[in-house]
């Protein structure tokens, strides 16, 4: 249960509006803001010059009111502006995208695996997010050797895999229903009480939604009769470039995330399509290094927050702040994320090319054997290594026949059309010898 804020009596505005400009009442004031503390944190605050944490709490919201920036036309949710979120949008700037942004922290030989591994890691925890219940690995394997999808929660992170895929090459398009209802009916394919809700806005208004352990109504959606003007409003929000204010393009793609989660335009799939439409305007934007975040994993993990930031903005007069300080939070833990798996794996990778460094492979070949080197007892098809190295199944085949003429692979037939490929005999031979030209 969300604590409610007190409601703020005209004294307690006039008292607030006396103590502000106070120099130490502020700083306290902007270090709340900045972290964006709810009322459950805030009363617990303290200082000399103020009576109680209800007069703190009045000071806060008047600060954020004269902070407001922007305010969606309908529905009453706000956006006031602190010091905060613009440090972090100018952060990600310098990290994230444009012609200065971290180029060099993906090593370019390598970037099209850590790109399909990241799809793949973004696919499976957003469907996590909404209870989807494989474990990573047999996700991954699904996607890897392209098997077809055994459960629900399979064709969840199938579907948002295709549709990851969908948004990368669409990404320069502009937002329209059309495009919008294609993401959700590549979200939901099969996966629907009711199949003929996939790529269609919701026609009623019996849906809430409610806290999955307790069963605790959180969230009326607005009624569907104002969906239609909803996403009109949203496509024009999102195709402008500078409207009536300025909007830096971060706060913009999680504005757009919160609305479509506050407006609920659909039966199901809103929570997978509101993440994968932000994802779409970051690159729409120039933020490339985006798609190598896996950033509905930091989400999966701190999902109690996730949910808080929501309820807190609608609790509070549906301030979006709370929403964005945490996403904002968010983007900071996955770019981390990235930098210290890519260490790792550029690591890795030297150890094995060490290994390798007198044999005389290709890159690429060079790569799939790394395979083995990490799981001894893997079994790979060529299919794999085509999603692996994101190359296509004939040259895929290749690298394979080469290793297995050099015996560095074996072949296993798994039926008349199909072969899989684990280590070969010349593998442990090659991986231990001193260094000689194999």
């Amino acid at each position: 249960m969300i604590e409610t804020p007190p409601k703020l009596s005209k004294s307690d505005l006039s008292r607030a509006i006396s103590l502000y400009g106070n120099p130490q009442i502020m700083t306290l004031i902007q270090d709340i803001n900045d972290k964006y503390l709810y009322w459950s944190d805030v009363k617990y605050k303290k200082d000399p010059a103020i009576a109680n944490p209800q007069e703190l709490w009045a000071l806060v919201h008047l600060s954020r009111q004269i902070q407001k920036t922007f305010e969606w036309p309908k529905f009453g949710a706000n956006l006031s502006l602190t010091n905060h979120m613009q440090k972090v949008c100018h952060e990600i700037d310098m990290q994230f995208g444009g012609s200065w942004g971290s180029s060099s922290i993906i090593p370019k030989n390598d970037s099209e695996i850590y790109l399909v591994n990241s799809l793949m890691d973004e696919a499976i925890a957003s469907s996590q997010i909404e209870g989807a219940s494989s474990t990573r690995k047999v996700a991954k394997e699904m996607l890897r050797k392209q098997i077809k999808p055994r459960s629900r929660s399979e064709q969840m992170i199938s579907n948002n895999y295709n549709a990851i895929n969908f948004i990368v090459e669409h990404k320069d398009e502009t937002l329209s229903p059309e495009l919008i209802l294609k993401l959700h009916g590549l979200m939901t394919r099969n996966t629907l009480d009711n199949p003929r809700d996939e790529g269609c806005f919701r026609q009623s208004d019996d849906i809430v939604v409610q806290n999955e352990i307790t069963g605790e109504i959180v969230h009326y959606p607005p009624k569907s009769i104002e969906i239609e003007g909803f996403i009109e409003d949203l496509c024009k929000f999102a195709n402008e470039e500078i409207g009536e204010r300025f909007i830096h393009p971060v706060i913009k793609a999680i504005i757009i995330h919160y609305m479509i989660a506050y407006v609920h335009p659909f039966v199901d799939g809103n929570g997978r399509t509101a993440r994968a439409l932000f994802y779409w305007y970051m690159l729409k934007n120039g933020y490339w290094l985006t798609q190598y975040l896996t950033i509905s994993t930091v989400i999966y993990k701190s999902k109690p927050r996730y949910e808080r930031s929501f309820l807190y903005g609608e609790n509070d007069g549906n301030d979006m702040g709370y929403f964005i300080t945490y996403n904002l939070h968010v983007l900071e833990q996955a770019f981390d994320g990235l930098k210290n798996y890519i260490q790792k794996k550029i690591k890795q990778k030297q150890e094995s090319l060490e290994l390798m460094q007198d044999v005389d492979l290709t890159e690429r070949q060079r790569t799939i054997l790394s395979y083995f080197v990490k799981n001894p007892y893997l079994e790979l098809t060529a299919t794999e290594v085509s999603v692996r190295c994101m190359v296509t199944h004939p040259t895929a085949q290749s690298d394979i026949n080469v290793l297995v003429g050099m015996k560095l692979l074996k072949k296993v037939p798994v039926n008349k059309k199909q072969n899989k490929y684990i280590k070969g005999e010349e593998f442990d031979k090659m991986m231990n010898r001193p260094s000689e030209k194999i």
